[in-house]
């Protein structure tokens, strides 16, 4: 589990999600889904939540993502607006726009991009 100043957290652990897309999937198109999704595979399209999302380590994503909160530790090219927050990990990658109330980028996140600070 991943806790971040001690009342946002993230579950980490794949049982915890109702949706789990394997490193094995390979998805190309738009994903709408109203509860935690964690991605394992690869992902073109967009992703459109108003749950939480969780990109994993191997995990490759070419989407414009809008969800509630954003964890990646894979890789993401696309803008991604995060109602709540994008946390970016240490292995974790972002190439696009990042527009959230809050954003977090680990020692080692790479980030290229603008973000944009909203008020929640």
């Amino acid at each position: 589990m991943l806790d971040l100043k001690d009342n946002v957290v993230f579950e980490t652990d794949e049982d915890e999600y109702d949706t789990v897309m394997e490193d094995d999937i390979s998805f190309t198109g738009k994903i709408k889904f109203s509860t935690p999704l964690m991605i394992k595979g690869k992902v073109n399209g967009n992703l459109e939540s108003t749950s939480d999302l969780f990109i994993d380590s191997q995990a490759v994503v070419n989407a414009d993502i809008i969800a509630n909160r954003v964890l990646v530790k894979g890789i993401v090219k696309g803008n991604i607006n995060g109602k709540e927050l994008v946390y970016v990990s240490n292995c974790g990658s972002v190439m696009g726009d990042v527009t959230t109330a809050q954003i977090v980028l680990e020692p080692g996140a790479k980030f290229s991009g603008k973000s944009t600070m909203i008020n929640q």
